[in-house]
């Protein structure tokens, strides 16, 4: 017999940390190779931890709502025989991990040596909520009291506080310290912003009544709201529509889709063909591949289509189809389709939402002819696809114009005023517009 040490395993560049939500195995079960043990969620998204190896579950490190650190053994499995002999040794994860924390370990070290000694009795066992034992040590480290961290906005499950939201307030805290420091006669306009703030949020103050319902917001829903929020607060959004004659994408599909999936096993959707359309105008438009990054923008050497997708409790996730314009029509329905399905499983990991340069949500699912989208940051444009309608239109002909029935929708492009001027972010969508009109009828697949 010998016992295995099922591990965190890493989820992506960003993500360090992540809460388990649900026990899929109890101690003495028995677990095969690549079957779910756990379920965890990160700040990015919710997903599984498989088995690396058939045996029993004898022991499990953590409780439910704990949170992990990458790299951390969360349960003993005992396996038959010995072993397989892997690559990477126990000394050589905890060198990877030491050497991927060093930057912030140094950057907290010089920062905090001196909160050290006033604050290392603080155990924050009288705390109202839970707090992580890498959020405790912030804390303690930065000299922050538990009167302090309780009054902390927390954006995790059940107003949890995550290691960013502590790094926030760490950082916007230095920079009230400095406002503090500010000549007197300052104060008393901060003091009359106080007051209407305070009069604002008890403005704002709903309360309810005997027969209301309250329902209290998911971990995600939170996170939608904060980003939301964020974006609003961050961009200058504008907004440009245009509307496009999709007839001979419209047959062209309805010709080909069967055959598409006999000789393919994918379903041919719209989504893919607007993603082509996209791709190429961002290809055409390279400055609506950007970020900002204060007075600077950063233009993005790949384009990283995003496409909103629904999952099973009515939330949206933006999925990452990588290197989008290097895919075929055939990749892209490929990809696309994978997206869409482990979405809709809650399957996906943080690396397929992460990376994005420029998003496509379809808002005609839900039978929407228009939208006005919310920028995606640190992206500078979103693309609304509308319902396709037939409409009456004006053909026009050599031999002259006539009312004919088309297919036709709307294409809602939202951006960012403050890097994306009007005619930047009319063109992009007018070219976006121009690929689908031009759409190549004879076609083949």
């Amino acid at each position: 017999m010998a016992k295995f040490e099922l591990k965190l395993p890493k989820m992506g560049e960003s993500v360090a940390e992540a809460t388990i939500t649900n026990w899929l195995k109890e101690v003495g079960d028995s677990i095969d190779a690549d079957e779910p043990v756990l379920e965890i969620a990160t700040d990015k998204v919710d997903s599984e931890v498989p088995s690396e190896v058939d045996g029993k579950l004898v022991e499990t490190l953590f409780e439910v709502d704990d949170v992990v650190q990458v790299g951390q053994t969360i349960a003993i499995i005992e396996t038959e025989g010995e072993l397989p002999e892997t690559d990477e040794t126990d000394d050589d994860l905890e060198l990877d991990l030491e050497e991927e924390e060093e930057d912030y370990t140094e950057e907290l070290e010089a920062n905090v040596a001196a909160a050290k000694e006033t604050a290392g009795s603080e155990d924050f066992s009288d705390a109202s909520r839970f707090y992580s034992p890498l959020v405790k040590n912030i804390a303690k480290e930065e000299g922050i009291s538990l009167d302090e961290l309780e009054n902390v906005n927390g954006t995790g499950k059940d107003n949890r506080v995550t290691k960013d939201d502590i790094l926030t307030y760490v950082e916007n805290r230095g920079k009230q310290d400095s406002g503090q420091a500010a000549p007197k006669k300052s104060a008393a306009p901060a003091a009359n912003t106080s007051k209407m703030a305070e009069a604002k949020q008890a403005s704002e103050t709903v309360v309810p009544s005997g027969e209301d319902e309250i329902i209290e917001m998911s971990r995600m829903g939170k996170m939608i709201a904060h980003h939301m929020v964020d974006s609003a607060q961050t961009s200058a959004h504008v907004q440009s529509f245009i509307e496009v004659d999709v007839t001979n994408i419209w047959n062209w599909r309805n010709k080909h889709k069967n055959d598409f999936q006999k000789k393919e096993g994918e379903k041919l959707t719209f989504t893919p063909i607007f993603m082509e359309a996209v791709a190429k105008a961002i290809r055409d438009f390279p400055l609506i591949n950007i970020s900002v990054d204060g007075d600077k923008i950063i233009k993005k050497k790949n384009i990283n289509l995003g496409m909103a997708a629904a999952l099973p409790d009515g939330n949206l996730i933006v999925p990452v189809i990588k290197n989008a314009d290097q895919l075929n029509l055939v990749g892209l329905a490929k990809k696309v389709n994978d997206l869409a399905n482990r979405a809709r499983q809650n399957k996906l990991k943080p690396d397929d939402i992460q990376g994005g340069t420029y998003t496509v949500t379809n808002v005609g699912t839900f039978g929407s002819i228009m939208g006005t989208p919310i920028i995606n940051q640190p992206q500078v444009g979103i693309l609304a696809l509308g319902a396709i309608r037939k409409v009456p239109a004006v053909i026009e002909t050599p031999e002259g114009d006539f009312i004919g029935i088309r297919h036709k929708m709307f294409l809602s492009h939202s951006y960012d005023h403050r890097v994306v001027n009007g005619a930047l972010g009319g063109q992009f969508v007018q070219r976006v517009a121009q690929y689908l009109e031009g759409f190549d009828k004879n076609r083949e697949i």
